[in-house]
């Protein structure tokens, strides 16, 4: 079963630094999903190891869900039966650990994972590292929300 303060609890752990048990994906296209990945993972919610799953056992070994943005939208709001399972929602109606991407006017380019949600949306996240600030703190074109369906 999922736990959203778990999940929350991980995310402001390690917002400011790496866990060594995954690999930093910073320099080689960004950490923010990967990251978002970790918290949920840690929150409860199982690996996915199928071909197209969502996973991570290293750098190597790893699903493209698991650190690529649009690749862990693309299979969480898709995904039916297995682990990770996201439905698209309104910014009014985001909880702890749901996720926010951000649009730049071409492409999704960033995850982050809702971590506050009193006096406002407040998140965390790596590349642009940021520890329950305030969503406005970013610039965007738009933005999509993520439900976490447990």
């Amino acid at each position: 079963m999922f736990d959203r303060l778990k999940s929350v609890k991980y995310a402001l752990k390690w917002a400011y630094s790496f866990n060594p048990m995954f690999y930093n994906f910073s320099y080689i296209g960004g950490d923010c999903t990967n990251f978002v990945s970790q918290c949920l993972y840690f929150g409860g919610i199982d690996m996915d190891y199928n071909l197209y799953g969502w996973y991570y056992t290293s750098l190597n070994n790893r699903a493209p869900a698991w650190s690529g943005v649009n690749e862990f939208w693309n299979y969480a709001i898709k995904e039916k039966s297995h682990s990770l399972k996201i439905k698209q929602c309104s910014l009014d109606e985001v909880e702890l650990s749901d996720i926010i991407q951000l649009y730049n006017g071409e492409r999704y380019y960033h995850n982050l994972i809702v971590t506050d949600i009193r006096n406002g949306i407040k998140v965390s996240a790596h590349d642009f590292s940021a520890r329950n600030i305030p969503l406005n703190y970013y610039n965007y074109t738009s933005l999509r929300c993520g439900k976490i369906i447990s």
